[in-house]
């Protein structure tokens, strides 16, 4: 009597369980469409934060190339000042001047034609681009800074 009740319990729990955890076709088709639906609105908010980035990304480089516009027309004055003083020095330094002006401006205009010719090909290399510019711009910098600084001890 005991094993008849045990197994009328077991087939009733296995049964109520198979009731109760079964969807009908309404529900399925409402999860899949609800899922489709969440799904669709993923792909649209991928594709706005990829035009977001986008455009992030060509105005940081806009802005970039703008401001090393910039300092290569202010190494422009510079260059533009020392030939200027060049001209009322003596002979001897005039020479020594004039060499080292001339590597100046030979880089500035490398550098110009390096931020023109630019092209950009994914975020890692527009890093390296940028990381490079800004350290050959400020090593630039640094040589027309030395370039009127008399070493004589």
């Amino acid at each position: 009597m005991k094993k008849a009740i045990f197994a009328l319990a077991i087939t009733t729990f296995i049964a109520g369980s198979m009731l109760t955890g079964c969807q009908s076709s309404a529900e399925k088709v409402e999860n899949a469409e609800n899922k489709l639906q969440e799904s669709k609105d993923d792909v649209i908010t991928a594709r706005q934060d990829l035009n977001d980035a986008r455009n992030d990304s060509v105005t940081e480089y806009q802005k970039f190339k703008n401001e090393s516009d910039a300092k290569i027309i202010a190494n422009e004055k510079s260059i533009a000042e020392y030939k200027a003083s060049i001209a009322t020095m003596k002979k001897e330094n005039k020479a020594k001047y004039e060499k080292s002006l001339a590597k100046l401006e030979q880089k500035n205009r490398e550098m110009k034609k390096k931020l023109e010719e630019f092209k950009e090909e994914g975020v890692d290399k527009w890093e390296i681009f940028k990381s490079e510019f800004n350290h050959d711009m400020d090593e630039l910098g640094k040589a027309f800074k030395d370039l009127t600084v008399n070493n004589v001890k």
